[in-house]
């Protein structure tokens, strides 16, 4: 029996690894940087499991959070970003070189269940984990365990389109990577707050000068974020009806979000009766690979 939950968490520059005990105490961390190709990532995983457990002496499960899905069926990676994972066994390769089973979801996903397990939305029973930054994703929790979906996308709200768009907002819907245009990614990340204020002023500035600047111009470009923001958690409130949401990211520093966005859900959600809650997250940039090793009970 596993005496730690170990996590890991493969991002585009980093890659960590983290032990935590029973309690959810965290008993060791480490941190590489992440390999170019992908042999080298399956060694240097198997290099950071096996360190970390002759280091503490004791086995330990071993959860991933991956920057895309498994596709059920197939059991290959798609939607990752870091492109040369896509179309690769991740997880069976894994298994193999460290003869044990092993668990992955998606980073968002994990940061939703580290945030319901021991987080923000602790005892909350359905959780809907935000994170928006560079990007836009989602995850849902529900009775502490990761709603994945029938193909390992649920909660992908960031590829919803942007609801109820103003003329402008369908007539200027901006390209989503994806291939689509006006998705909430295309709207709500940060590099969407840069470009829309681009949009509206013809002047360049960044997602955090926006957000810590308190003029007219950078204020408007906040209300308008929050009101799309509001849009789409009203659409994915009237799906789920969350306990809590809980929200991630570098745009998850703008303290407006916390005051504003609840009463215009609420105005623009089907009768909740009352705002939803909406709070920062607790882990900060720790959810993902808390998350990942919450995917396995000890």
């Amino acid at each position: 029996m596993a005496v730690f939950r170990l996590g890991l968490d493969l991002g585009g520059t980093k890659t960590e690894i983290i032990a935590l005990a029973a309690d959810g105490g965290v008993a060791l961390r480490r941190r590489i940087s992440t390999p170019k190709d992908y042999d080298s990532l399956i060694r240097a995983l198997a290099g950071l499991v096996q360190g970390t457990e002759a280091e503490l002496g004791a086995p330990g499960s071993i959860g991933m959070a991956i920057p895309g899905t498994e596709s059920f069926g197939s059991d290959l990676i798609k939607n990752a970003n870091t492109v040369f994972l896509n179309g690769m066994p991740l997880r069976q390769d894994l298994e193999k070189i460290l003869a044990r089973p092993v668990r992955l979801a998606n980073d968002a996903n994990c940061f939703a269940l580290s945030e319901a397990s021991d987080g923000a939305a602790a005892g909350a029973g359905t959780v809907f984990g935000v994170i928006a930054g560079t990007g836009v994703g989602g995850g849902v929790v529900i009775g502490g365990k990761v709603v994945g979906g029938a193909h390992g996308v649920g909660g992908e709200w960031g590829h919803i389109p942007l609801p109820a768009p103003s003329v402008e907002e369908v007539t200027g819907a901006p390209p989503c990577y994806c291939g689509k245009r006006g998705c909430l990614e295309a709207w709500c990340s940060g590099p969407a707050l840069s470009l829309d204020f681009k949009r509206a002023t013809g002047r360049e500035a960044t997602a955090d000068q926006i957000a810590s600047s308190n003029g007219d111009e950078e204020r408007a470009a906040i209300a308008r974020l929050i009101d799309r923001f509001a849009r789409a958690m009203a659409t994915m409130a009237n799906i789920l009806d969350p306990d809590m949401i809980v929200m991630g990211g570098g745009l998850s520093n703008i303290d407006r979000l916390y005051e504003e966005l609840p009463p215009l859900v609420e105005k623009y959600a089907f009768n909740l009766g009352g705002p939803p809650r909406i709070v920062k997250n607790m882990h900060g940039d720790s959810s993902g690979v808390r998350g990942a090793a919450w995917l396995w009970p000890v």
